[in-house]
C-alpha cells in the first residue's frame, strides 16, 4: 500500500502542471477581437504531401486559394509520395506545381518532405516560411492571415487550431477531435501564454526559412516527425508559438482498425524519441528547462501509469477469488473481487471525462457538430482514450512501419464555413 501510494502520488505530481494549465486558460481565457496591422507581408510556400489522395486534394488546393491574403504571395506545392492514382494529375489541375516522388524504401511524411525543400532550394524558389499540411486538410479564409501576424511578433514555428471536418461521425473521429482541440486550447496556448512552447502536431503547421536551411532541409524521419522536428528545436532552445485563428480542419480515420493503427505508430514515434533525445530533454531539465520538462513528460508514456493499476488491480481480483474462504453471496463474492478493476476503469473514466467536459463547454461554437453528437462525444471520449492503454503496450514489442490512413471525406470549406454549428 506505502508502495502504492508513492507511486501514485508520484505521477499525479509529474503531470499536475497540465491540470494548472487548464485552470490558468479558464481563468485568462479572453479572445481578443482587436484587429492589428502586419508589420510586414511574408511569402509562403505551400508543401502538401500526398499519397494516393485523389479524392481529396482538390478540396485543400481550393481553400488555400480562397485566402484573404494577396495571391502572388502563396505558391502551392504537392509531393505526390509514391502514388498509384490521379493525385499529381488533380493536383496540378488544380493549380498546384507537382514534384513526384517514387521511393519504396525511404518511406514516410519526413522523407517527403526533405524531397519538397531540395528540390525548392535546387531551383533557387525560396520564400519567407513554409506551410506544412497533409492532403486531406481543409483551411478557413484567414488561415494564412493570421500566420502572417504571428510571424510578425517573432516566432519561427508555429502550429495552428486543429478543427475536423468529421466530428460527429462516430466515437472514433470526435475522440480524436476532442483530443486535438484540448491539445490547441489547454496545451499549446497555454504554453505560449506561459512563454513555454508549444508543439506541432502532425499538420497546419509554419516554419520559417532559415529553420530548414539551418538544418539542412527536413532531417526528420522517426515515425512522428513532427514530435522528433518539436523535441529537437526545444533542447535548442526554440520556441513554437500557436495561431489559434488559423484554424485548420482535419480528416479523422472512421475505423477503430486504422485508428489503431495509426496510433500505435504514434506510441512507436513517442518511444524512439524518447530513446533518442530523453538524455538531451533530462539534461536541459536539470539546467532549469520546464519546456523540456514538460515534453519530457508528454514522450513519457502516460498510460504506462494506467496500464500499472490495471494490472495491479487485475491482481488483487484474482487474489480476492484464490484467498476467499465463508459464505458470501456469488455476486456479492464476483463483485468485492472486481471492484479494483472497476474502480480502476472508473478513476480513468472521469479524468478523462472531466478534460472532454470542459473542452466542450469552451470551445463547442467552433465544432461543426449537431448537439446531441457534441454530448454523445463527451461521454464517449474517455473510451477512446483509455483505448491507448492497450496500444502503449503493444507498442513495446510491435515492429511498426509508416502507413497511410484512407481518406474520402469530400467536403468543402464552403460546406464547413456554412455549417449550422448548433
Amino acid at each position: 500500500m506505502i508502495c502504492d501510494s508513492i507511486i501514485t502520488g508520484f505521477f499525479s505530481l509529474c503531470y499536475l502542471y497540465q491540470v494548472f494549465f487548464i485552470i490558468y486558460e479558464l481563468i485568462k481565457r479572453k479572445r481578443t477581437t482587436e484587429k492589428k496591422k502586419p508589420s510586414k507581408l511574408h511569402s509562403f510556400g505551400v508543401i502538401i504531401c500526398a499519397r494516393n489522395e485523389q479524392s481529396v486534394i482538390g478540396g485543400l488546393i481550393d481553400s488555400l486559394k480562397r485566402q484573404d491574403y494577396p495571391e502572388e504571395l502563396i505558391d502551392i506545392f504537392v509531393v505526390a509520395d509514391n502514388c498509384c492514382d490521379y493525385t499529381a494529375k488533380y493536383a496540378e489541375a488544380s493549380g498546384a506545381t507537382v514534384f513526384e516522388r517514387q521511393n519504396q524504401s525511404l518511406i514516410g511524411k519526413g522523407y517527403a518532405l526533405d524531397f519538397a525543400f531540395k528540390n525548392l532550394f535546387d531551383k533557387g524558389i525560396k520564400h519567407d516560411a513554409y506551410l506544412i499540411f497533409d492532403a486531406d486538410n481543409l483551411v478557413d479564409k484567414d488561415f494564412v492571415k493570421e500566420m502572417n501576424l504571428k510571424l510578425c511578433e517573432g516566432f519561427n514555428v508555429l502550429t495552428s487550431y486543429r478543427n475536423s471536418k468529421n466530428y460527429g461521425t462516430n466515437w472514433i473521429t470526435s475522440g480524436y477531435s476532442l483530443s486535438f482541440i484540448r491539445e490547441a486550447t489547454y496545451l499549446n496556448k497555454a504554453r505560449e501564454d506561459l512563454h513555454l512552447s508549444a508543439a506541432i502536431s502532425g499538420t497546419g503547421f509554419c516554419v520559417r526559412r532559415e529553420i530548414i536551411e539551418k538544418q539542412g532541409g527536413w532531417k526528420h524521419h522517426l515515425l512522428t516527425e513532427d514530435i522528433e522536428f518539436t523535441v529537437d528545436s526545444v533542447i535548442q532552445g526554440e520556441k513554437f508559438g500557436i495561431s489559434e485563428k488559423s484554424i485548420l480542419f482535419d480528416e479523422q480515420p472512421v475505423t477503430f482498425k486504422s485508428s489503431w493503427n495509426q496510433r500505435l505508430r504514434w506510441a512507436k514515434g513517442f518511444y524512439q524519441i524518447l530513446g533518442m533525445y530523453g538524455g538531451k530533454l533530462l539534461k536541459r531539465i536539470f539546467k532549469g528547462s520546464f519546456t523540456c520538462y514538460d515534453f519530457f513528460m508528454t514522450l513519457f508514456p502516460a498510460s504506462a501509469y494506467s496500464v500499472y493499476n490495471l494490472v495491479k488491480a487485475i491482481v488483487e481480483c484474482i487474489y480476492g477469488f484464490i484467498t476467499f474462504s465463508g459464505d458470501l453471496n456469488p455476486l456479492k463474492l464476483a463483485f468485492n473481487c472486481l471492484w479494483p478493476i472497476i474502480s480502476c476503469f472508473a478513476i480513468m473514466y472521469l479524468i478523462f471525462f472531466a478534460m472532454g467536459l470542459v473542452t466542450m463547454i469552451t470551445e463547442h461554437k467552433v465544432i461543426r457538430a449537431t448537439k446531441g453528437q457534441k454530448i454523445r462525444s463527451v461521454f464517449t471520449y474517455p473510451l477512446f482514450m483509455i483505448t491507448y492503454c492497450p496500444i502503449a503496450v503493444v507498442a513495446i514489442f510491435k515492429k511498426v512501419e509508416w502507413k497511410p490512413i484512407p481518406h474520402s471525406v469530400n467536403a468543402t470549406i464552403d460546406d464547413l464555413e456554412n455549417a449550422k454549428v448548433k
